[in-house]
């Protein structure tokens, strides 16, 4: 398992790696503050704020729901992180980009110097993180016959370690972030090859979509059992939208799609989740180890 919950900044995450880069490069271009966006729980949105608060630069998070009738999990972080927060209403998230442009050239006109991350962070700046991710695994491992799962939503995390291992030695389990995962995936790895100068891997994006359930941070039951079976096997706390979801799409692949000398689980992080209201009836629910 690579633990990537355990990077370190405001609980964690497989952001932080990206945030390292592109955060350098908001400093670097003298900007003063970060603007991003994410779903009411977004543990991307929690990453930005911690980041910009350790550096000294402001955060404005967009996002696509209407404020919610309690502040809980990420965001509690973000208020407490000292975030600016606005709630745009339902969109879907494909579309949630063009409003962090839309507050970009807002924050331009008011004569500040913002800088735009994109969803995820999944930039090909960003993205690249990833590519260091996959040579920690092929140093620790000592090869690189390794098969790497791990949740897919924005595609970043997934188009980093394709640029370094190529297509068939990861596999994304889908999310619902988005309306398609793999095309976002494909393109975003020819960006981040092109960028760190690999080979532009063959083939396709590797995904998924038998966890999706009802939509993106939709529980399911399967996703329950996986969070659990992490829980009181390992004491490792996975949460219901990325990870607890790539476990339970794990745990039902067969085993010929896991042809490789090494399997690797990679935990994105997102354990804020897992004290919000929306999940506590569900994961609370009748569990045979505890009768």
């Amino acid at each position: 398992m690579k633990r990537d919950d355990c990077t370190g900044l405001a609980t964690g995450g497989n952001k932080a790696r990206k945030l390292e880069l592109l955060v350098a490069d908001a400093l670097a271009t003298g900007s003063d503050v970060l603007v991003t966006a994410g779903g009411l729980q977004s543990n991307h949105a929690r990453t930005t704020a911690a980041a910009a608060a350790r550096v000294g630069l402001g955060c404005v998070l967009a996002f696509n729901s209407d404020a919610p009738a309690k502040t809980e999990g990420n965001q509690l972080l973000d208020l407490i992180l000292g975030a600016e927060r606005r709630f745009v209403g339902p969109l879907a998230m494909d579309d949630l980009n063009e409003v962090v442009n839309r507050i970009v050239e807002e924050l331009r006109a008011a004569n500040r110097k913002p800088y735009l991350i994109p969803v995820g962070g999944s930039s090909p700046l960003g993205a690249s993180a990833y590519v260091g991710a996959a040579e920690e695994i092929v140093a620790d491992l000592g090869h690189d016959d390794v098969l790497v799962i791990t949740a897919t939503a924005s595609g970043g995390t997934h188009a980093g370690l394709a640029a370094r291992l190529g297509h068939g030695r990861v596999l994304g389990i889908d999310v619902g972030a988005f309306a398609d995962a793999a095309s976002i995936v494909r393109q975003l790895t020819i960006d981040v090859a092109v960028l760190k100068g690999l080979p532009i891997p063959t083939g396709q994006p590797h995904v998924l979509r038998d966890q999706v359930g009802d939509g993106y941070g939709a529980p399911t039951a399967a996703c329950r059992e996986a969070i659990r079976l992490a829980a009181q096997s390992e004491g490792l706390l996975l949460d219901p939208v990325y990870s607890g979801k790539a476990l339970a799409g794990l745990i039902n692949l067969k085993p010929a799609t896991m042809e490789a000398k090494a399997i690797v689980f990679l935990a994105t992080g997102g354990a804020p989740a897992l004290f919000t209201s929306r999940y506590e009836d569900w994961l609370a629910e009748a569990n045979p180890r505890s009768a």
